[in-house]
């Protein structure tokens, strides 16, 4: 049986960075007398100065560590400096790269892992994976391990643009349809279902597609956001797999930011979303449902308005099961033809419109 661990904590609550030592006292006592790296953007050290620095003083033998991008090299080199100095605790502090980066840094160097988002717009703050550039562009998912503890400050995440938010519901969204595909690859005779993660997943959108708490910037909301993505992240360390939050909506997105890098740019969980949308209809299944979660939340999913081409929309689906190509999905089965991703690409540009 697949072993797994759980985060020490998970606590969302307006001014936690500013108490993370009394926090982990009951599993870590005495972390913050420990060597502490703290792991960040420069962008971000501006716009959050105050926190940081209100951080750094709870740790006293800490340093101050900028990355330049989320790559496997620079991953590889923060392990090596935390491995070489006797770093003891790792802080992530900030969005998706940052975690990833220091995820997967804690993880080679053994490290105390604390993930402190910025924002909440994907799983990759409870996720057993890191997804790093590599050379040519490309982006690769490596396996690590999950945080020993989740910390989000409701504050800074109100304080973020909403289609941050938007991205966080979207990653969300896209399970309806990952849970689908895991499904469908077990019927194959392609992979084994994890009863006991895909519950969590399936847990998980619930949470957002049934949820009548639509005011996005409150406590309550980041609360159960947060939950959602979180329980989405332990579902892949459930399983030992990202199965459970992953499936050709996921590939469809690896496709373009693979292969269409040079013209479009969409938030992770916007384009699993947009994704969603059409591994819906090669799946057959309830579309209505899809369709009034994204209208519900206003999620821009309108391909044009990312400079998504019908030529580039066609191309990212036709390419899409390439992308990882020992995962069994919808698209190892469905017609991907030319003309029926064309009727779907203007089919989603109709329904759509008037939310944009």
């Amino acid at each position: 049986m697949h072993q797994f661990k759980l985060p020490y904590h998970l606590i969302v609550d307006n001014g936690i960075f500013g108490r993370i030592p009394a926090v982990m006292e009951d599993v870590l006592p005495g972390i913050e007398e420990k060597k502490t790296i703290i792991v960040t953007e420069e962008n971000l050290k501006g716009i959050f100065g105050s926190i940081i620095e209100g951080i750094e003083k709870s740790f006293p033998i800490s340093e101050l560590y900028l990355i330049q991008s989320a790559s496997y090299d620079n991953a590889v080199a923060l392990a090596k400096y935390i491995t070489m100095n006797d770093i003891k605790t790792v802080i992530g502090f900030g969005g998706g790269t940052v975690l990833d980066l220091a995820k997967f840094a804690a993880f080679v160097s053994k490290a105390t892992l604390i993930s402190l988002p910025t924002t909440i717009s994907n799983d990759s703050l409870a996720s057993p994976v890191a997804v790093l550039g590599t050379e040519g562009r490309a982006r690769k998912t490596f396996k690590c391990t999950i945080p020993h503890a989740i910390l989000v400050d409701a504050s800074v995440i109100m304080s973020a643009p909403e289609r941050q938010l938007l991205a966080g519901i979207g990653d969300t969204v896209s399970k309806y349809t990952a849970l689908n595909d895991w499904k469908i690859a077990h019927i194959a005779g392609k992979d084994y279902v994890d009863d006991f993660a895909y519950m969590i997943s399936k847990m998980a959108f619930n949470s957002i597609a049934y949820n009548d708490m639509k005011e996005l910037k409150s406590v309550d909301f980041i609360k159960r956001l947060t939950q959602a993505l979180v329980m989405g992240g332990l579902a892949m360390e459930i399983a030992g797999t990202s199965r459970p939050s992953s499936g050709s909506e996921h590939l469809f997105c690896h496709a373009l930011e693979e292969n269409f890098a040079d013209q479009v740019n969409v938030p992770h969980g916007i384009a699993v979303a947009m994704g969603s949308y059409g591994a819906c209809k090669f799946q057959n299944r309830n579309i209505a449902k899809i369709t009034r979660i994204i209208k519900e939340y206003s999620i821009p999913v309108v391909p044009s308005t990312w400079n998504i081409t019908e030529d580039i929309f066609i191309g990212a689906w036709q390419s899409a099961a390439a992308t990882r190509a020992d995962r069994y999905t919808i698209l190892n089965e469905t017609d991907l033809s030319t003309e029926r991703l064309s009727k779907l690409y203007y089919e989603m540009e109709d329904v759509f419109a008037n939310m944009q």
